[in-house]
């Protein structure tokens, strides 16, 4: 009894002229066409771009046109048969049917995917049915491998993979915009003193989902030397803009006797790494998004291979704005936080190559970056990318345990919120850097695209939490 074969497996076998294989695939229609002795079936099980050409011979009594009529786009499908050279142009092999099993079908009147060329648009409102497509299918298999190239990164490296909780009472980032989670009674919140009694809450305090997983991951630098976590993160940000979303994937390292050089060192080597392990994986999943969505994708994807990264301080970084003459949107002034347009001007038109920013305003950044000599400035660093602007955000984290608490107390952040935090300074405390790395912001420089919804299997926003 035959076992089914991945498709991506029979693309681009050579056979020699009258060798036959008997083989059996699963998958779902792309197209039909033919004639009335002839029908050729575009075959895709989702293992690569590719489709496999399946030959049924309608004058065999194993195709009858019962049969053949429920074989529409969309149904999935067994085909045994035999895999033999192929006769036409742009592939090696095909399948000669020698019986077709229709597995589910798709009723061509109501099925949403039976024309090519959907906007990207109504495949967003479709999110449930767009990994059928070239395009998600594409999409979805560069995320996996980058998925899995930061592991090998990491795990390469001596990193320890840290899980930390999405549940917290802590808002890393002190913007407030997060979504709380609660058992009590939305109807009939108790009070106490005129707010909300959350000690009769599940966790007997005030919680929401996470912005980051950094602070907990200090934690464990602080033990382990050196840790990353990965996995999903939380903003009620109300933004609809291409670049944000309300539910993404964050990877954040932290290591344990990094000063910011080293934290430099680390972002450019990562990004390079992942870079080439796209180029090196997946040839044609981004060959079919360079040809269809972005004809600069590959060569600048190998461009950011080609050179070292551009460093300089956010003081000289403001200079250069000032001085462009480049008329932009947003003003830049020291002080300032920069825009993507300032970010993305740097990049591509002055520079020409990835850059990374240091020294920012400490009043611009956030609490835990490491404080420079000249009061004004913390080591902070942001990774700049063609065509995204800022793809990694970190710093230098204070190790000081004064200068930390006398941040704290600047920006009014509540002490018995950080104790724990504050616990690190003060038992054994070390030089120690990260950087968090926001990965569909990625997955937007890996892919060509240019929507933050279409590079997450089903995106967050606001007005929007189906599938």
């Amino acid at each position: 009894m035959l076992t089914h074969t991945e498709i991506k497996k029979l693309i681009g076998l050579t056979l020699a002229e009258g060798e036959s294989r008997p083989v059996q695939i699963k998958g779902w229609v792309r197209t039909k066409r033919g004639n009335k002795q002839v029908a050729f079936i575009a075959l895709n099980d989702g293992s690569c771009v590719q489709t496999i050409q399946v030959v049924a011979d309608l004058n065999a009594p194993a195709f009858p046109e019962d049969l053949m009529k429920r074989i529409t786009t969309g149904a999935c499908l067994c085909v045994n048969g035999r895999l033999v050279p192929s006769m036409g142009k742009g592939q090696s092999v095909e399948i000669q049917a020698d019986s077709i099993d229709v597995l589910g079908e798709a009723d061509p009147e109501v099925y949403p995917l039976q024309k090519k060329g959907h906007s990207l648009e109504f495949l967003r409102e479709i999110a449930h049915l767009r990994p059928r497509t070239n395009t998600f299918g594409a999409v979805l298999r560069l995320r996996h491998e980058m998925a899995y190239a930061l592991h090998t990164f990491y795990h390469e490296r001596g990193f320890y993979y840290l899980h930390t909780p999405l549940i917290t009472a802590s808002d890393c980032e002190g913007a407030g915009e997060m979504f709380q989670v609660t058992t009590l009674p939305l109807n009939q919140l108790p009070m106490k003193d005129g707010k909300i009694d959350y000690s009769q809450d599940f966790f007997g305090r005030q919680t929401s989902l996470t912005v980051s997983g950094q602070l907990e991951g200090e934690l464990g630098a602080m033990a382990l030397s050196k840790i990353y976590t990965f996995g999903p993160t939380f903003r009620a940000e109300n933004s609809n803009t291409p670049r944000h979303l309300a539910e993404f994937w964050m990877n954040e390292p932290e290591m344990a006797f990094y000063e910011i050089e080293d934290n430099m060192d680390l972002a450019e080597e990562f990004l390079k790494y992942l870079t080439t392990y796209a180029l090196e994986h997946c040839g044609d999943d981004l060959r079919f998004l360079n040809d269809m969505y972005d004809k600069e994708l590959i060569s600048r994807l190998e461009g950011v291979l080609k050179t070292r990264f551009e460093r300089l301080t956010y003081t000289q970084a403001v200079d250069i704005l000032k001085s462009s003459g480049a008329k932009f949107e947003f003003k830049v002034d020291w002080g300032t936080d920069l825009q993507s347009e300032h970010e993305r001007y740097l990049v591509e038109k002055h520079f020409k190559r990835p850059v990374i920013l240091t020294d920012y305003p400490k009043d611009i950044k956030a609490f835990y970056m490491k404080q420079n000599d000249d009061g004004k400035t913390v080591r902070g660093m942001d990774v700049l990318f063609p065509q995204i602007g800022e793809i990694i955000g970190g710093s230098q984290r204070e190790e000081n345990l004064d200068k930390l608490q006398r941040r704290i107390q600047e920006l009014h952040i509540p002490d018995k919120d950080m104790w724990w935090y504050l616990d690190t300074r003060r038992f054994g405390s070390a030089p120690h850097s990260g950087f968090g790395l926001g990965f569909e912001r990625l997955l937007l420089f890996i892919t060509g695209m240019t929507n933050i919804r279409d590079v997450i299997p089903f995106p967050r926003y606001p007005q929007n939490a189906e599938f």
